[in-house]
């Protein structure tokens, strides 16, 4: 089976290869349904040129799905030259209208039906199949059972699911509910993830929340509706179980543990949500699912695999479900608050910095610490005892030059949170599950200066000189601070 990973940029689509996927699938600006991921524009396809070259077979997946006017047609088309630079292998879409065009435009380019369209019968594959679609993303309403129904109805079509990531409430995710209340259109790629934000239930008098205790039997009563503050009289019905636990955002989808039921019904690709996502959610549910799958396949054995499955759980989540796989009961059940995690990526690492390059930091380290210490020497003792003084109270103000290590290696590193040289922190990588670095395992090196930092963040140059030998594409991570056991913090919508 194919693993198809997300890539909401060329950053994303980078890690998205290196963890692991076979494929990757993008979107290019204003005709994808995340327009508010990076997505691609200007001259990116050069870059991902260079990471196909890279990734010798790795494929690539564009979605074009959103619903088009004629104007967004008419821009699809002036944006043909443009699609035609990137090195694409399939377009992703659910509008029949723009099926002929690709199809003159890119006769060697697949078509693959998006999940929006809701494909979840065998007669529908075979129409979508005389009309020259080489794959079908079915709709996520749809059981293991009725997958290989369709796939024994039609075994030369390929088929897609979804297995990992965040599922929509509404039906194959055509909501209208964005629109409806901030005019953001889901189907034009915009949508608001309204069916998460926090309601209220009330009885219609200001001074008065109902308790949970009441809003449950309520729901039970089936007498419960949502009514928008802006749209008196139009009611929402509500009814919920037992279960009863919030009523429109729906729980992430996991079928890491179910690879082998997905091969037997058929299944020829797994699709992980998430163009929006993070780096490190690319990274570390791409490398979950790769290893599991080479466990499936032999490759590895299931031990080898299950510490890079248990770190889905420090990847930032909801409570999990199967979906509609086994049983529609299972799917119907609900979630609050936002995903969340231990962790926060706090820098990417480069390449290693060998030979003549890192012999240049070093020399300017020892430079600039000379100069440092002269500068000391010729100042009047009492000066310069003040001066000590002052350094002993502002670490930061030190010129302290790094010494070279035996096996020790030096590598480009990108900031992306603060670290500090006292920290424990965490290397991740394709190739381990993870390292525990302490308190000097690792050095913070300015690489215009040569010398070392205490602390970095965003937007500081910085290289790291480290005892571990990392692999291409590594990643380092820390504690989240402020994350709390048990407690699911409201980090956005």
């Amino acid at each position: 089976m194919e693993l198809l990973s997300p890539a909401g940029n060329v950053e994303k689509l980078a890690y998205a290869y290196a963890y692991g996927a076979d494929a990757a699938y993008i979107g290019l600006k204003r005709f994808s349904l995340r327009v508010k991921a990076d997505n691609f524009y200007e001259d990116e396809y050069k870059k991902v040129i260079e990471l196909k070259n890279k990734y010798p077979g790795r494929r690539l997946h564009c979605a074009l799905n959103i619903s088009f006017h004629d104007e967004e047609i008419d821009a699809l088309k002036n944006n043909l030259d443009y699609f035609k630079q990137y090195p694409i292998d399939a377009f992703i879409v659910q509008d029949l209208g723009i099926v002929p065009l690709l199809q003159k435009e890119f006769p060697k380019v697949e078509l693959h039906l998006s999940t929006q369209a809701s494909c979840v019968n065998s007669e529908s594959v075979k129409m979508y199949k005389s009309l020259g679609f080489k794959r079908i993303v079915l709709g996520r309403e749809i059981s293991l059972k009725q997958i290989r129904r369709i796939k024994d109805a039609v075994p030369d079509m390929e088929l897609e699911t979804f297995v990992h990531g965040a599922m929509c409430i509404a039906y194959a995710g055509r909501c209208l509910m964005s629109a409806y209340l901030t005019g953001r259109s889901a189907q034009s790629g915009y949508c608001s993830h309204t069916c998460r934000w926090n309601f209220n239930v009330s009885d219609n008098n200001p001074n008065h929340i109902i308790t949970p205790q009441e809003a449950k039997m309520l729901a039970q009563s089936g007498a419960l509706t949502l009514e928008e503050d802006e749209r008196r009289g139009e009611y929402f019905p509500v009814f919920e179980g037992e279960d009863f636990t919030a009523v429109l955002s729906s729980k992430d989808l996991r079928m890491i543990e179910h690879l082998a039921d997905l091969k037997a019904s058929g299944v020829d690709s797994l699709k992980i949500e998430g163009r929006m996502k993070s780096v490190y959610y690319v990274a570390m549910v791409t490398r979950a699912y790769r290893k599991a799958l080479d466990a499936l396949e032999g490759k590895i054995s299931s031990q080898e695999a299950a510490p890079y499955v248990e770190e889905l759980e420090n990847v930032a989540h909801r409570e999990s479900t199967t979906g509609f796989y086994y049983n529609k009961a299972d799917a119907d059940k609900t979630t609050i608050g936002a995903s969340d995690s231990k962790y926060e990526l706090s820098a990417e690492i480069g390449g290693e910095i060998k030979d003549g390059a890192f012999e240049e930091i070093y020399q300017l380290g020892q430079k600039n610490y000379k100069e440092f210490m002269d500068n000391l020497d010729s100042m009047h003792p009492a000066a310069r005892q003040a001066r000590l003084k002052d350094l002993e109270i502002h670490t930061d103000r030190r010129v302290l030059a790094f010494e070279k290590k035996s096996d020790w290696h030096l590598y480009e590193f990108i900031p992306l949170n603060k670290i500090s040289s006292d920290m424990e922190v965490e290397f991740v990588s394709p190739e381990f599950v993870s390292l525990t670095a302490k308190a000097g395992d690792y050095e913070l090196i300015n690489p215009e200066t040569g010398t070392i930092m205490n602390w970095v963040c965003d937007g500081h140059p910085c290289v790291i000189y480290t005892k571990y030998k990392l692999p291409d594409s590594s990643l380092l991570r820390a504690l989240d601070p402020e994350y709390k056991e048990g407690i699911i913090r409201d980090t956005g919508r």
